[in-house]
């Protein structure tokens, strides 16, 4: 197994130490990915033109052929103007950075695939075709950014009709084994260090609220303690909640900062949605 959830963990347990690149480290690091230069080809198949031999009765001359019509071309790359945009926020928007990629997996929460792979399992991530992905960040936020801060983050993927109705149709069985997982892991604490355990719980909350499905999935966790003495060696993470919505071949993984709730992470994914119609195959 990787390291990861050594990393995670000490993530969640030590939350006044969380600290956020600066916007420019940010800025910085979207630059490099951006030089990946994708080059999409958009493979537009018509109909031509159909030949058939008609045998008309005598005296009669053969029907016209009828014409045929042809099904408007698939979307394939996915444009900006598909995400949010800055005034789909009540607060103002200083910073917006995108980035795309392409066969990038439908990652819903980096932990949930921790569990699932210590439990031997797949972390269970769709593959999708194309992605585009977006950090919104408040107008005059901070040099150093926290978590609460009000980040907004979005993925948006291109997917096969098949998998993106797959994706939420599966979301409970994919959740079903981390519905209460203990995590292990070392633990420093200024001088102290150990072993500690803390329990995560995930769970489909709401379904429907948005696009053509949507899903509320919401994690929790208990304060971690040592293994050993069974002491509290933090405090329990703040509960965090991601949208996941669906739009035709679209879906889009939606989740807010600290200070976010999920009466707003409901109302901007059913305006994601809207965002998401001209892009989606089938369009809205």
């Amino acid at each position: 197994m990787r390291d990861d959830p050594t990393f995670v963990e000490r993530v969640q347990w030590d939350l006044q130490d969380v600290r956020w690149l600066n916007p420019e480290d940010i800025r910085s690091r979207a630059r490099r990915r951006s030089q990946r230069r994708i080059v999409v080809t958009t493979v537009v198949l018509a109909l031509a033109g159909v030949s058939a031999m008609a045998v008309a009765e005598p005296g009669k001359s053969p029907s016209p052929a009828q014409p045929v019509a042809l099904a408007p071309p698939a979307r394939h790359e996915i444009t900006t103007d598909a995400l949010l945009q800055p005034a789909d926020l009540p607060q103002q928007v200083d910073v917006q950075l995108s980035q795309s990629g392409l066969g990038e997996p439908v990652l819903l929460d980096h932990l949930l695939g921790v569990c699932r792979t210590s439990q031997g399992r797949s972390d269970g991530w769709q593959m999708s075709i194309l992605s585009r992905s977006q950090t919104l960040v408040p107008k005059r936020a901070p040099a150093i950014l926290t978590e609460s801060d009000g980040l907004v983050t979005q993925d948006l993927f291109r997917l096969t009709p098949d998998a993106a109705v797959q994706l939420l149709a599966t979301l409970d069985d994919l959740v079903a084994p981390c519905a209460e997982w203990t995590s292990v892991a070392g633990y420093k604490v200024g001088s102290v260090a150990g072993t500690g355990a803390a329990t995560h719980r995930w769970t489909v909350v709401q379904r429907g609220f948005a696009g053509d499905g949507a899903a509320l999935l919401r994690h929790t966790g208990s304060p971690p303690v040592d293994q050993k003495t069974g002491e509290p060696i933090g405090a329990a993470p703040r509960p965090t909640s991601t949208a996941v919505v669906r739009v035709g071949d679209l879906i889009t993984v939606l989740s807010l900062g600290q200070a976010g709730t999920e009466p707003e992470l409901r109302r901007l994914a059913e305006v994601a949605a809207r965002r998401m119609c001209a892009a989606a195959n089938p369009s809205c």
